[in-house]
């Protein structure tokens, strides 16, 4: 299972970026040295400072999903979580990430669905201690391992 480990961000900073605001794969502009452009998590990633919060992933559930043991996740408590959503989700005093399944609701149940076929899903029942605690928008990944 994917365990997430919730940290409270800040998010008043801006980072000066050296680069163009986006980034071709193919053959980098030579114009591309001049461009001096800030990013403000704030304007450019976070809608909801004030309910955004940070996960760091434990686990390797969702690496299908390219969330992987390590990865940051950025999480939104105030956007409504839909089907098909990459969520974090409190069930029974623990925290998971996965995909939210709501397609079995008529039959009593939705599932919380992994990214990795080794592990099953989660089935979640109205006796349940569960919420969906919030919908994962952004992951942050670290690709030099130390």
């Amino acid at each position: 299972m994917s365990n997430i480990q919730i940290i409270q961000g800040g998010f008043e900073k801006e980072l000066k970026l050296q680069f163009a605001p986006s980034i071709k794969a193919g053959f980098p502009s030579p114009a591309q040295d001049y461009l001096h452009e800030s990013l403000d998590f704030n304007r450019d990633l976070i809608r909801n400072p004030e309910a955004t919060f940070y996960g760091r992933v434990e686990g390797d559930s969702m690496i299908e999903a390219g969330i992987c043991d390590g990865d940051i996740a950025v999480i939104d408590r105030s956007i409504e979580p839909c089907d098909g959503d990459i969520v974090v989700g409190y069930v029974n005093n623990e925290f998971t990430i996965k995909y939210l399944d709501l397609k079995h609701r008529k039959d009593g149940y939705i599932e919380l669905r992994p990214a990795n076929k080794a592990f099953k899903p989660i089935l979640i029942h109205a006796d349940d201690d569960f919420e969906v605690w919030g919908v994962v928008v952004w992951t942050i990944k670290n690709w030099r391992r130390y």
